[in-house]
């Protein structure tokens, strides 16, 4: 794998097979793990990557009548604080 960081961030290979690797620091920043899938997008200036799936437990443990906009958040907030613990534990 080679890394290019610059002010366009960051640049890797691509193998035989079609694989790639997602740099580190952009796994911990997003909080990519091992077995998530991310979506591959056709954007207008090139190709977006996004995690394609929440977690398949997301909003089980709120009340019915929350809204969903409102579900939205608290998980967000939720995925903020794990990202934030995350980083945490791989700084040295």
């Amino acid at each position: 794998m080679s890394t290019d960081n610059d002010s366009e961030g960051e640049t890797t290979r691509i193998t035989r097979k079609g694989q790639v690797t997602i740099p580190k620091e952009l796994r911990a920043e997003f909080g990519l793990e091992e077995g998530d899938e991310v979506r591959w997008e056709k954007a207008e200036d090139g190709i977006r990557v996004r995690k394609a799936t929440q977690s398949a437990g997301r909003g089980m443990l709120v009340d019915d009548d929350v809204s969903e906009d409102k579900r939205e958040e608290m998980a967000e907030e939720m995925e903020a604080e794990i990202r934030e613990k995350r980083q945490s534990e791989w700084q040295p």
